[in-house]
């Protein structure tokens, strides 16, 4: 086994693409990749990776570097409560008391990955960014386009060891959208009925046209008063005759 590959113990996985190969956000060739959150806390592990980094070197120097190691090469693993190499910002909280580095590897070498009884992970949704597993990587010298370094790259073997948080963003759950609301019934809606509205004042304005396609509605008026004349006395109709009775006359004649 060459001393430039390193099963690491117990780690943290983000930026998870070990199901299906994916370009960076730089574009570029898809690759299978992930990024890997190793504690500080776990020495062993990273004794094993400075070893292996520096067993890169000396097969860079050999086959890549014309048999001389640059002074400022570059090498993938970073001091999580530092700052970013690509742009200077602090990385982010779960890096916090982490060693960071990416690893990857080509679409015809897609990982296998296992669970904690070394069976095969069928389930896609068992895979994702904020698990904990154990990974096998494989670092290795790169001079292309002007860079040298010493690359990390993924050696087949993922195993996961249990679930975590996820990372990323996330549909918030059903509790945090509805908890205050639990037991409560909202009012039925008011479909088809308006409320009564008091109608506004017409100040100022210029009364309303009838419609002159709706019938006017009869309306009542006060008969005029007869002042200084007689009133009227009713009409009396003969019940046998039917005819009307005036000056006093009787019925039936």
């Amino acid at each position: 086994m060459s001393n430039t590959r390193v099963v690491t113990g117990e780690v943290r996985l983000s930026y998870v693409n070990l199901l299906k190969p994916r370009a960076s956000q730089h574009g570029g060739e898809e690759k299978y990749s992930v990024t890997i959150l190793l504690p500080k806390s776990d020495t062993q592990t990273k004794q094993m990776i400075d070893a292996a980094i520096e067993a890169a070197k000396q097969i860079g120097k050999e086959k890549k570097w014309n048999g001389a190691i640059p002074p400022m090469l570059s090498i993938p693993i970073h001091d999580g409560d530092g700052v970013k190499p690509s742009d200077g910002l602090p990385f982010g909280p779960e890096c916090k008391g982490h060693w960071v580095f990416s690893a990857s590897s080509k679409v015809d070498q897609p990982p296998k990955i296992v669970d904690a009884n070394l069976n095969p992970i069928i389930d896609p949704t068992e895979i994702y960014s904020g698990m904990y597993g154990r990974i096998a990587v494989n670092f290795a010298p790169y001079a292309a386009q002007g860079k040298k370094g010493i690359g990390c790259y993924l050696s087949t073997n993922v195993q996961k060891t249990r679930d975590g948080e996820p990372l990323g963003a996330s549909a918030p759950a059903a509790a945090d959208d509805f908890g205050s609301l639990a037991g409560t019934t909202p009012p039925a809606p008011n479909y088809g009925q308006q409320p009564y509205q008091q109608p506004t004042p017409n100040y100022g304005q210029a009364p309303q046209q009838p419609n002159p396609y709706q019938p006017a509605q009869p309306q009542y008026q006060q008969p005029a008063p007869n002042y200084g004349q007689p009133a009227p006395q009713p009409v009396q109709y003969d019940p046998i005759t039917g005819q009307p009775i005036n000056n006093g006359g009787v019925y039936g004649i």
